[in-house]
Parts: C-alpha cells; structure tokens; sequence
C-alpha cells in the first residue's frame, strides 16, 4: 500500500483522474459530494454535486467523468454538474432527470457521464426521452432521443464507431437500445432475455452491467438469472438480432470484460453468492466457472485479471486464460466502514485504486 484515506464520505463509486488529480464521489447528509485529492490521497476540496438518491442503498455510486480542466458528475436522482477541476468552482448544473421527467428504478441513478466533442450524454428514460445530448460547455440542451416508455438501468452507456456513424448502446429495465449520436434517433431496440426464476420476473430487471462491444457486435448480461446475449447489428447500424445467450454469466453490478476473444466476470447465485466464469464471445460456451469467495467487480491490465470480491474484501491476481481459472495472488482490505466491497477497482499510472465505502487505498502493482 502506498497510501490511504479513510476521510471521504461513504460512497460506491470507484475514481477518475485528471489535471494529476483525484476525483472519486460519496455521500452527506442528502447530497452527493465531488472530492478532489491530490495523488498521495489528500483532500484538496470537496463540492456538492446534486441532490442524493432518496430510497434504499442512498450512497453515492456514479463515478465522475473527467476531461481537460472540467469534471463532470451525475447524482443518485440524476442532476448533472460540472465542475472546474482545478478549483471546484461551480461552471453549471441541470437537473436532468426532474426536467426531461425521467424516472427512477428501485436505486435511483447509477450512470457515468459520456463525452463526445462538444456532447454529453444522459439516460433519463421515462414517458418522454431515453437519451438527452447537452452542450458540455454551457449544459445547454443540443438533442432529446424518442422515448421507448422504458426506466433507465444503472448502466454506464458505451459509444461506438459503426457503419459511419457514432451510436450509443445503452441498457435500459427491459431493453438494448442505440441511439445515433449526432441527432438522437432511437436506431434499434433489443428486449432483454426474461430471467429464468419465476420469483425473480415480479420484479424490474436490475441492469447495472455496462454493454461489451467488438466488430459490430455487442454483449449484454444482467444478473437474478436473466443470462446474457450477444447482439448483431446490421451492416448499415439500423438494425439488430440476438446471437446467442448464454445462462452462465448472469453478472450482477460487477462488471465484465473482454480480452482475446473470451468474456470474463462473475455471476449471480444469490444477492450473497456468485462464481467467477469464462465464456466464448463468438459462442457463449462456458469455459470455466469457479468459487471463489464471492462474486464481485473486475477489471484487467498485461494480461491479468483483478478481481475484487463484494462479501469480505478480498483481492486476486488471476491469469486471463479460458483453460482455467487460475489465482496467482490475494489479500484482503481491511479499511472503511462496514458495508459491501461494491466500489469497481481502477488502475492507473501502475497504481491499483481500491474503494471500500468511506476509504481509497492506493497499492503498488508495477513489476518490480
């Protein structure tokens, strides 16, 4: 460990950086707090960014979006900022969910903001829009999508290059969707795969897993056994048909990635269990699927896999290779106040970020 702070307020979001600082989101009182600290983890200001989700799990969970000398945060009930990331001071804010009447699932909102030149691009879904484009100078509306009568997810939207066009896939309660970016058109929409347990379909799909994409193909996996499937679109971006599904990798808020050809991440048993899987991107067969202490979050770099386990805290060093799951190294954290293991890991510069509730750790991991 290099260094640790254990003065931030609770939150689950993970950090970004920008401008040699750090920039990572948690909660007070009924607001969602931007903290910037220095790269030795001191806090250099703090701001309040929007107002905090109201219902249960209230602690903040979006991570800022950072760009050149501007921050950009979105709050649990959706009111975007942006932010100086210099000084904290205020450049402006827009309630995005309460004006375009977007609506909530169970967690309120979950979303990283993305930028495209001059764009910035929310997911207030609802009766009136999915999507909304704003100037990110001025927080000016450019474009509002259609709506698709649809709850947004606790999704971080994707931008891709497909077909000459830049198209947002996004996930929302009960369905795939892309937008085109340039003016907001709804291209195609995906229902989601119904969940395999009776119990569970009473319930709002909880999608919280941002989209994989490769060549024209996308991958979508929710958790409570709904599986996951990969999407195709068509040669011109304007239509899109299901692949194939897979039952196995049913991730639940963990995330999952993508590396030679092979999906990785964890899948749900239950809201307190999960296994670590392998699955083929071009098929969906399962190449491996292990126990090992708790499904959690992952992330990968030089072909490592980290995983950081939900339950207990504990952090492995697995090899990213579909012939078996194969852990190299772990330890456990043992920082912050109770609660889950929920924050992503994020790693930069050779820095291995770690998030538990109200502290950020920071270990070194270059080859030494």
């Amino acid at each position: 460990m290099l260094w640790s702070n254990l003065d931030l307020a609770k939150g689950h979001s993970s950090p970004s950086f920008g401008n040699n600082t750090i920039f990572i989101t948690g909660l007070e009182d009924d607001m969602d707090i931007l903290f910037a600290l220095d790269m030795e983890g001191n806090i250099l200001w703090k701001k309040p960014m929007g107002r905090a989700w109201n219902g249960s799990n209230p602690e903040s969970r979006a991570t800022p979006t950072a760009e050149n000398d501007r921050v950009y945060t979105c709050s649990g009930l959706g009111d975007l900022a942006c932010f100086n990331a210099i000084s904290g001071d205020l450049i402006w804010s827009y309630e995005a969910s309460e004006t375009n009447k977007g609506t909530y699932g169970a967690w309120g909102i979950a979303e990283s903001l993305l930028l495209d030149g001059d764009k910035l691009y929310y997911s207030p879904g609802g009766p009136e829009t999915m999507t909304i484009a704003l100037n990110k100078n001025t927080g000016e509306l450019i474009w509002r999508s259609e709506s698709i009568n649809d709850k947004p997810g606790y999704v971080s939207p994707v931008l891709v290059d497909y077909a000459g066009m830049k198209i947002i896939v996004n996930v929302s309660m009960d369905h795939v969707f892309a937008v085109d970016a340039s003016n907001g058109d709804i291209l195609w929409t995906v229902e989601h795969e119904q969940s395999s347990n009776q119990m569970m379909r009473r319930f709002d799909l909880i999608k919280c897993t941002t989209p994989l994409y490769r060549d024209g193909k996308i991958y979508v996996t929710g958790g409570y056994d709904t599986g996951g499937m990969m999407i195709s679109m068509s040669d011109d971006g304007r239509e899109a048909r299901v692949k194939w599904t897979d039952p196995v990798l049913d991730n639940h808020h963990g995330g999952v990635l993508e590396i030679d050809g092979y999906i990785y991440g964890s899948n749900w048993i239950n809201n307190g269990n999960g296994n670590w899987c392998c699955i083929d991107w071009d098929t969906g067969e399962k190449m491996w699927e292990e126990d090992w202490h708790c499904k959690g979050s992952i992330i990968a770099a030089e072909g490592m896999l980290y995983i950081y386990e939900e339950r207990n805290g504990n952090v492995g060093l697995v090899k990213a290779t579909p012939g078996s799951f194969e852990p190299v190294s772990s330890f456990k954290i043992t920082l912050g106040d109770m609660g889950p293991f929920w924050a992503h890991p994020v790693i930069h510069n050779k820095v291995l970020y770690i998030r538990h509730t109200n502290a950020l750790m920071a270990f070194d991991i270059a080859a030494k």
